[in-house]
């Protein structure tokens, strides 16, 4: 490591440490001393200080807040607020940012460029721009020192996640870790981001309700990724006017077919169902933004999705065990199994019924968490699981895109928008189409 970079760390843990500190203190105390602290407050400060930061910890936090337990209900609520909007860098950064990748020269390759940026989020800031042929494109631009900033970050998590473990063995984080860090790093690489941003216009080519921007050759580094420019509203701007029924619908089925199709089709799945990753057009279609954290599964484990719904559907507990074993779930009794099945029909529940239906149909807003906290009861009551790698990105979609049907309160036969994707689903077909999908968009091997 360089030293840049290693004081690169130890300035971020020195901003971060104090607060995942406070937490283990608090927590230590309650456990051992039984004295009572103010938790929610303490999670409402620790919001603040991640909420100023750029970088990854605000990213892990939002997925943090998604995964049943992973953390205390208090943080995993303050936590769940954060957007990603953060204050953006100023024209000195983009210009040297802009020198850096593109030559001194970088202006003449723009006929225009905005000093302003358009969004600024957790790893880069974007800038919309003219190009000479004019087109118009968005430049993201990462910030400076992220590498150091996600090694900072991830060894704060490690600490954070090895605290509340030793509180609460329910979820083990191990494999938690391990995917969360690869995705992490892979993030940075803006010309993986751009080869994956090809793959989803290849796998999303014959759905016309979802957009895909388009990275522009010979604009594209490691740092910097050039895109064409997609006009749309964000969806929270959208919902805040109360659109129509028939609205609401046609964009919940746009994003059911933009992340489904995908994984039922090609094993791929895109790992942040965030709200500012969503545009909408007037006629109710989507853009679909941030291919940072794309996952790619093995054809078997789309396989074993499948069966785990056919088991819920079905009632078949023999089934439910081979599905959990073919996602990586390893020595599972039948008391624990049974405590999975209370969250797998809790996400597939709407996909066995062929009808019109919400995909939440109790009015209560906490009912996700009442089965949540059931769940990890449960698992604690049993002796804990320890979640495969490949779980967590699936777990972290189902429910963050789950999240966002709730919020559009779309009315859609979710049962038959499924079995359109699974009935002639097929393992071999499956991954032939994946290999020669990611060959095409020229998309690297995970690290």
């Amino acid at each position: 490591m360089s030293g840049s970079n290693f004081l690169g760390e130890l300035r971020r843990m020195a901003r971060t440490s104090g607060a995942v500190g406070g937490i283990a203190a608090r927590m230590a105390g309650e456990r051992m001393f039984g004295i009572r602290t103010d938790r929610a407050a303490h999670a409402e400060d620790l919001r603040t200080i991640l909420g100023g930061l750029k970088g990854p910890l605000m990213k892990v936090a939002q997925f943090l807040s998604t995964v049943p337990d992973a953390l205390p209900v208090e943080y995993a609520e303050e936590l769940a607020q954060l957007q990603s909007n953060a204050p953006a860098m100023g024209w000195n950064f983009v210009r040297r940012r802009m020198t850096s990748e593109l030559g001194p020269d970088w202006r003449s390759r723009f006929t225009a460029f905005s000093q302003t940026a358009s969004a600024a989020a957790s790893l880069g800031q974007v800038h919309r721009a003219t190009l000479p042929d004019g087109r118009e494109v968005a430049c993201k631009l990462q910030y400076p020192d992220m590498p150091s900033t996600v090694e900072a970050d991830l060894r704060q998590l490690r600490l954070a996640m090895a605290v509340y473990h030793r509180m609460d063995n329910a979820i083990q984080h191990q494999e938690i870790y391990k995917e969360l860090t690869e995705r992490l790093r892979e993030e940075l690489d803006y010309e993986r981001e751009a080869a994956q941003m090809r793959l989803y216009a290849l796998m999303l080519a014959e759905h016309p309700v979802v957009h895909v921007p388009v990275p522009v050759p010979g604009y594209c580094t490691h740092r910097l990724l050039t895109m064409t420019w997609l006009d749309g509203r964000p969806l929270m701007h959208r919902l805040a006017e109360d659109p129509p029924q028939e609205e609401r619908n046609l964009i919940a089925e746009a994003l059911f077919r933009a992340w489904y199709v995908p994984f039922y089709r090609y094993g791929v799945i895109h790992g942040d169902p965030h709200m500012g990753n969503y545009q909408v057009l007037s006629d109710g279609s989507v853009n679909l933004l941030d291919f940072g954290a794309i996952r790619v599964f093995d054809a078997k484990f789309v396989r074993g999705v499948i069966d785990l719904f056919e088991a819920v559907r079905d009632h078949d507990d023999a089934k439910a065990h081979h599905a959990y074993e073919t996602w990586g779930f390893a020595d599972l009794s039948h008391e624990k199994m049974d405590v999975l099945n209370l969250w797998a029909r809790f996400l597939y529940e709407p996909l066995t019924e062929d009808r019109v239906r919400r995909i939440q149909e109790t009015d209560d807003p906490q009912f996700g968490r009442a089965v949540a906290e059931k769940v990890h009861a449960g698992l604690k009551r049993t002796g804990g699981v320890k979640p495969p790698r490949e779980f967590v990105l699936m777990d972290r979609s189902a429910i963050g895109l789950g999240g966002v049907f709730l919020r559009l309160r779309a009315e859609l036969n979710w049962s038959r928008l499924f079995q359109g994707l699974i009935a002639d689903f097929d393992e071999a077909a499956l991954a032939e189409r994946q290999r020669a999908a990611l060959t095409e968009a020229g998309v690297p091997a995970a690290a």
